[in-house]
């Protein structure tokens, strides 16, 4: 699908924290060229959905993943995901484990 078609047409905008301590020169030239390809702009948020929310782990490389404007308006779940973040991860890691704590699965 269309990267274009795809972003216009999304429920959800989910970005991804770019790791700059974890990344080579070599993956992409520079943070800038990933902004213009990739970066959610105040621009590109006006040719999505009008109620389509925006998510990201965090923390957020403003003006690189998104920009700031974006990061704070009131379409944006970035907080709420960031504060339930490890709530869920818990509790996923609970269910895979058949719903017992790591001391009972530890010492099973």
């Amino acid at each position: 699908m269309n990267r274009r078609i795809a972003f216009r047409n999304a429920d959800i905008i989910n970005l991804l924290r770019i790791q700059h301590e974890r990344q080579r020169k070599t993956m992409f030239p520079s943070t800038g060229e990933y902004t213009n390809l990739y970066g959610l702009t105040k621009a590109r948020l006006a040719r999505t959905k009008p109620d389509a929310l925006i998510m990201h782990p965090g923390p957020i490389n403003r003006g690189v993943e998104i920009d700031s404007e974006v990061a704070d308006c009131g379409r944006s779940l970035i907080l709420e995901q960031v504060t339930n973040g490890l709530a869920v991860r818990m509790a996923v890691l609970f269910l895979i484990n058949g719903g017992k704590a790591l001391t009972e699965v530890v010492a099973a």
